[in-house]
């Protein structure tokens, strides 16, 4: 690579300027071929030749005796070497000289040597002896140089500056008579192992010196100096105060440890305490943390800064006292605080503020809240900064840390590690504020939407138990339900939509109401979800957030009767069921795929309990958490379902209180039910012949039945829905054809046939002869309906009992 004949920078410089003399150093440069390509006014001076006989030539011409191998070796692969080389002068003479050269490399990676070397060595004058001194004495370095006996000979300037006093006073004396402190003769020891050991020694040493305001802090170096022979004649000591570089390394861990530890929870209170707790003692000796009281009642505060006196609500406080003895204000309690107080002030400005506690500033406090000023005149408080704790433009409260403990008053930096801490605290607590808010909403949704008591019943003893998530992730959408259906049949329901919130809240409640008009249409398990995840489908299309909306269910249809119980499930956990005997597992339902996916068909399966059996219902938050898989859960859950005593509501406590943490992390549903039958006594059934002649001993067995029961009150209405029921069946159905009578709650009457026509009631004209029978039924009964079956279908009718049979 081509240069000019002088290297940049050397010679053609202003000679007027005068600082530097560029010639005093012989410079070249030499490509990566070996070519001299630039050549100093230096060079010429040392060798003699000029810039036009060297540049472009070999630069291998110059060496008396050629590079050494090894120099060669080296600077193929150093950045830099340095040794003796043997120079031709321009006259032919040899010229041994010390010679450094550094490799320059461009963007291409191609390489140059820059030679350099002192046109004439340096020799000793008379001078050096008080150059050398002067150096020592104005180092800015603390220096100081001891004997081998540890006392001090020499002091610099600044070593002077630092302690206070002058050579002349510390001449002779050790580190531990000079610096009054357990760290002299910490430093002491360090002295006299580098004596001993040659080796020099390093220490950092945190120490209150004479006449300094605050503690500094120091590093310290130790060298052991050597005579003429080699023989130890004393110890030099380097001081360099890292006071502020210390407290800067101080001042972040702070603020590494503030966001660590602030903001572990939502919990408000928490997070404020927190906060103290951080600040003190590295920060202050006291701290308080005061929230405008609708902060603490959950309602946003009002716009703009408070002026003029202000209520506060102490909700932290943290000292490094034992006991917080300054506090004046209990945790807990509203207190007003004047305008002229350092907590109205900072939050009027807007702004953090620093107070110096003078005398004059403390008879004004002493003046507006004596019990105030008499603990801060008592405990010595000198110094306050407040600093408004704001998050996303609203003022939330102040918090003030205070010191009496430690000597040095609150700074700009302290100032800006104080607003630091507490921003962070104000954001989490904003959040905590408004979680807690939302929460709120969200249990009160959920209360609302939940079951408030279960229906009375006569197929199950049921429990339940419903415990929200205690964490940021919010309440959830799980829910359960108990659905009466016709022919003492009783539906239970057990769900749980994908999220958290508000959100989820409202879809679980048009889910459950999905579900309750599904139910009453009578649809067995797989039907109804098959209904209920196209509706979840559509929920997912309209939603306006984007986001997914999916769920998981488990519905079951218990017959009392039979003793039969149907279910299907769509991604939801297995029922268990334990049995009389003792024995207890999980049902084996197929899982089918979570609502709002579509696509596959949800299967029933169908089982007979005996009677006294316990089916337990429930969500995955009772089985699953971050702590242990699914596995261990489900294991758990059949364990303590074994153990379970008589009682339902005691199986639901120890349920929960046995396999869930403190905080659960999500929602947990559980519903329990102990199946019952209705024995022969309260069930009658008769088959009917396709005959019309066979309506009139339908009429007579029922009304035998009725009075076996004690229900001549029933009779009249009873005969009505039996002639029409069985009538229609006989007319427009297909054989076989059974009446069923239901003494339960209500008094039942049930007509099956084998055709899957439903009927339905039509407004009948003047003259017409027929059409009026269901209308009839309908106005006699409480209620009337038809379901299918697996091999036709069932049309039903109830009947309110008189009150003195009602609770039978």
């Amino acid at each position: 690579m081509a240069r000019s004949a002088s290297a940049p920078g050397e010679g053609g410089g202003d000679s007027s300027e005068g600082f530097v003399d560029d010639a005093a150093t012989a410079k070249a440069v030499v490509d990566e071929r070996g070519i001299v390509t630039a050549w100093s006014d230096g060079a010429h001076r040392l060798l003699g030749y000029g810039a036009w006989e060297v540049v472009g030539r070999p630069g291998a011409a110059l060496l008396a005796d050629g590079l050494p191998p090894e120099a060669l070796s080296s600077l193929l692969t150093l950045p830099r070497w340095s040794g003796r080389a043997t120079l031709l002068h321009r006259e032919g003479h040899a010229l041994t000289v010390n010679l450094l050269a550094h490799l320059r490399q461009d963007e291409d990676g191609h390489g140059e040597w820059l030679l350099l070397t002192p046109v004439s060595s340096l020799r000793v004058s008379p001078d050096d002896d008080v150059f050398l001194r002067q150096s020592f004495t104005q180092s800015t370095c603390t220096t100081a140089l001891y004997d081998t006996g540890l006392r001090l000979v020499r002091a610099n300037t600044d070593m002077e500056r630092v302690i206070g006093l002058p050579e002349e006073a510390m001449r002779g004396l050790r580190v531990s008579e000079i610096v009054h402190h357990p760290q002299a003769d910490r430093t002491e020891q360090a002295m006299r192992r580098a004596l001993d050991t040659g080796e020099r020694q390093d220490l950092q040493v945190s120490l209150q010196l004479a006449g300094h305001e605050r503690p500094s802090v120091w590093t310290v170096s130790l060298s052991l100096v050597r005579a003429g022979d080699d023989l130890p004649q004393g110890v030099l000591l380097s001081a360099h105060d890292m006071t502020e570089q210390h407290m800067a390394r101080q001042r972040l861990a702070l603020l590494n440890e503030a966001s660590l530890r602030i903001g572990s929870t939502l919990d408000l209170v928490r997070t404020a305490q927190e906060l103290a707790d951080v600040a003190v003692p590295r920060l202050a000796d006291f701290v308080t943390v005061d929230l405008l009281p609708s902060i603490d009642d959950g309602e946003d505060p009002p716009s703009g800064a408070p002026h003029g006196p202000v209520r506060l609500r102490r909700v932290a406080h943290q000292s490094v006292l034992e006991g917080c003895p300054e506090a004046v204000v209990p945790n807990g309690t509203v207190a007003v605080y004047p305008d002229k107080s350092t907590a109205a002030e900072c939050l009027a400005a807007g702004r953090p503020l620093i107070q110096q506690v003078t005398r004059d500033a403390m008879e004004h406090v002493l003046r507006q809240t004596p019990e105030r000023g008499e603990r801060m005149r008592r405990f010595g408080f000198h110094s306050v900064l407040a600093v408004p704790m704001r998050a996303r433009g609203l003022t939330l409260g102040v918090a003030t840390f205070s010191r009496h403990r430690s000597p040095e008053p609150f700074e700009q930096d302290d100032l800006l590690l104080g607003q630091e801490i507490t921003d962070r605290a104000g954001l989490c607590i904003d959040n905590a504020r408004r979680f807690t808010r939302e929460r709120a909403t969200s249990l009160t949704l959920q209360s609302s939407l939940l079951p408030q008591r279960l229906p009375e019943q006569s197929a199950l003893d049921v429990a339940s138990s419903y415990l929200p998530a205690s964490t940021r992730a919010g309440v959830g959408g799980d829910w359960f339900d108990v659905i009466p259906l016709s022919g003492a049949r009783v539906a239970l329901v057990v769900g749980d939509v994908v999220g958290h919130g508000i959100q989820a809240s409202a879809t679980m409640g048009r889910l459950r109401t999905a579900v309750r008009t599904l139910a009453d249409v009578d649809l067995p398990p797989d039907e109804l979800l098959t209904h209920l995840d196209d509706l979840v489908s559509h929920l997912d299309a309209g939603a306006d957030n984007g986001g997914d909306i999916g769920a998981t269910c488990l519905y079951a249809v218990y017959d009392p009767v039979s003793r039969r119980c149907s279910m299907a499930r769509a991604g939801h956990p297995v029922p268990a069921l334990l049995t009389p005997d003792g024995t207890v597992d999980f049902l084996d339902v197929p899982a089918g795929l979570p609502l709002g996916l579509g696509g596959l068909p949800f299967e029933a399966i169908e089982w007979e309990l005996p009677e006294g059996s316990i089916l337990a219902l429930y969500t995955d938050g009772l089985v699953e958490s971050r702590f242990s898989d699914i596995d261990e859960g489900m294991d758990s859950l059949l364990q303590v379902l074994r153990r379970s005593g008589t009682s339902l509501e005691s199986t639901c406590e120890t349920l929960l209180r046995t396999m869930l943490p403190e905080r659960p992390a999500d929602d947990v549903a559980l519903l329990v039910a102990r199946t019952r039958a209705l024995d022969t006594f309260h069930v009658a059934t008769w088959d009917v012949p396709p005959d019309t002649a066979a309506v009139a001993l339908a009429r007579k067995n029922a009304c035998r039945q009725l009075a076996e029961w004690g229900l001549d009150e029933c009779v009249s209405v009873t005969e009505l829905v039996v002639s029409e029921l069985v009538t229609n069946a006989i007319r427009h159905a297909e054989p076989p054809i059974e009446l069923r009578l239901i003494y339960d709650r209500t008094l039942i009457c049930e007509v099956s046939d084998g055709s899957t026509t439903a009927p339905h009631m039509r407004r009948a004209r003047t003259y017409d002869e027929g059409g009026r029978g269901l209308l009839l039924v309908a106005q006699m009964c409480q209620g009337w309906g038809a379901r299918q079956t697996t091999d036709g279908k069932v049309i039903w009718a109830e009947q309110a009992l008189p009150k003195r049979q009602a609770h039978h």
